[in-house]
Parts: structure tokens; sequence; C-alpha cells
């Protein structure tokens, strides 16, 4: 792997969410921004690993069909969902036990806005257009995110993994959440053949 080739993937995700969160930060009661990005190979497992599961956890993920396929999710901690709601919307969510309809609804609305900035960035590096998938969301530890992965994706397969962590904040009070990108190596290595040929 071209580690200043591949740098291409980081810059696509940044990019794209840089203009989504500012964006965000402009029309919401909260300030939105990058806290960290990087580049990892390994499993779905690997990247979930990333996140502290400590805490309830929900993720929003859809999986993008095609012949370049690939899989998009942001994790976030169901503790701070009072935070993240009032950022979003103004008010606060109360928290409960598990994941309720109304969070339900509130992470998908957030997380298909988000994780659409990133699809963009992909599919325009591509020269390509598709029509995202609905977004999904689901609660539960990390052997419940990887059994919801599964209905869509090989869980033993290595893939590029984009990771970047946001923070969100009102007032004084601040969260954090993670983006994560599962690039096969084709889409890959195509997105970084194109890097070259226009530099």
């Amino acid at each position: 792997m071209d580690a200043k080739a591949s740098g291409i993937l980081e810059r696509l995700a940044v990019s794209g969410l840089e203009k989504c969160l500012a964006r965000l930060s402009k029309v919401s009661a909260g300030t939105w921004r990058i806290t960290g990005a990087r580049l990892s190979w390994g499993t779905p497992e690997d990247a979930l690993r990333q996140h502290d599961f400590t805490n309830p956890t929900a993720a929003v993920y859809f999986n993008v069909k095609g012949g370049f396929p690939f899989t998009l999710m942001m994790l976030f901690d169901l503790n701070e969902i009072e935070l993240v709601s009032k950022c979003f919307l103004g008010y606060a969510f109360p928290r409960a036990p598990g994941l309720t309809q109304p969070q339900e609804v509130l992470l998908l609305e957030l997380g298909n806005i988000i994780l659409n900035s990133l699809i963009n960035s992909v599919l325009n590096a591509l020269k390509r257009s598709c029509v995202p998938p609905a977004p999904r969301c689901v609660g539960g530890d990390l052997r419940r995110l990887l059994e919801e992965l599964g209905g869509g994706m090989d869980l033993k397969q290595n893939f590029r993994i984009i990771t970047v962590t946001l923070a969100i904040q009102c007032d004084t009070r601040a969260s954090t959440s993670e983006v994560f990108g599962l690039i096969p190596e084709e889409l890959a290595d195509e997105l970084e053949r194109l890097y070259k040929e226009e530099r």
C-alpha cells in the first residue's frame, strides 16, 4: 500500500465531513468538529473495537452496493443522548435504559446527514453516482453490532478502515462519536489510481 497515495482516503473523509459539520454548526444549537482521523487495515470487528463499549452504544450504518461496495457507520454513546439531541435539535431527549424510538429517529436523521457527506466525497472522487440506501440503526454491544453488520457483509474480510473522531459540544459539555468507513481494497486502489492520474 502506497502510504502517500492512500492518504487520499483520509483527505476525502475529512474534507467531506468538515463541510458537513460546518453546516451543522451554523444551523444547530451545538458545535461540531473533527478531532482526529486515521487509516488502518482490518475486519469490521477491528473497526468496532476502536469504540469504547463501556456505555450503551448505538450505530447508524448502511452498506453501499454495486461494483464497489463499501460500508459506513457512525457510533454514539447512548449515555450522551441528552447532549447529542440538544446539540442537534436544541432540546434534550431524556436518557433511557435502551434505545427508544424517538432516539432512533434522531440518530437516523443525524447519521444520515453525516454519512451521506462521506459517501458523496467518495463518489465524487470516483466520478460516479448512486442512490444511497436508507440507513439502519441498532443498539447494543460489540457482539450485537457485529451480528447486525454480518447480514450484509463478510465479517472476515479485511478492509481499509477510515476512522474519524467527532466532537459534539453544547455550552461547556462535550461528547465524542466515531465515523467509520470500511473500504474494500479494490475501491481503495481505484481511488488511489485516480488520485495519481490527477497528479
